[in-house]
């Protein structure tokens, strides 16, 4: 029999990987929490430091924007910050706990740390970032072949999370779609997902009426 918990009656949905302006609306009118822009040339879903700038014109207030840099160097992190009013950075590269705060205490802007969970060996990691992220954001691990760190369409084994105690706000990924966000909401209690390939037609491409399912989903 599968375990269960019940999730908090409001879950913070963030919907990562937008590239449109019709999409960042979608999100916004759906009850999106947050919308993620991804700095990631490799990426099907890569914007541009100008395209984001764009895009974040089109949040509403209120909506949260997160950039997603995987293991930016202080160049890249002054240019995009100089030009893209974020609310967040997302570090979903193989940053270091140093590094982490290194970032954090630079830029002065809250950071989410993605770790990659695939068995009971990758749970102890998480705990390397309590201390110096303010929050985590829990995703499979990516296959050994992928050429992406996330975003890959994977899930893994939500009962890993079942008797964690968090100190920090976190948020669960990794293939998530609307068929199954409420089971895993369910077998984590998680107050936070994020989505990618879950609310997307083709790699890259949002689909409005997935995001407004996949959050509608949401809502147990």
């Amino acid at each position: 029999m599968t375990r269960s918990r019940i999730p908090p009656k409001s879950v913070r949905v963030k919907v990562c990987g937008l590239r449109e302006p019709a999409h960042v609306a979608a999100a916004a009118e759906a009850g999106a929490a947050y919308v993620g822009f991804v700095f990631f040339p490799r990426s099907p879903r890569a914007v541009s430091i100008a395209e984001a700038r764009m895009l974040a014109a089109e949040a509403p207030a209120g909506l949260a924007k997160v950039g997603l840099v995987v293991d930016a160097d202080d160049a890249l992190l002054d240019a995009i910050l100089a030009d893209v009013p974020l609310d967040m950075l997302q570090l979903h590269g193989r940053e270091t706990p140093a590094r982490v705060a290194e970032i954090r205490q630079r830029y002065g802007l809250p950071v989410m740390k993605a770790v990659g969970i695939a068995g009971p060996e990758d749970i102890a990691r998480l705990a390397d970032y309590w201390q110096v992220a303010d929050q985590i954001l829990v995703d499979a691990k990516a296959p050994k072949d992928a050429a992406l760190p996330g975003g890959n369409g994977v899930a893994f084994d939500w009962g890993l999370l079942w008797n964690l105690r968090w100190p920090v706000p976190w948020m669960l990924a990794g293939g998530l779609t609307p068929a199954n966000v409420a089971d895993a909401l369910r077998v984590t209690g998680a107050g936070q997902v994020d989505v990618s390939s879950g609310t997307e037609s083709a790699p890259g491409i949002k689909d409005p009426g997935l995001i407004r399912a996949f959050i509608e989903a949401t809502k147990l």
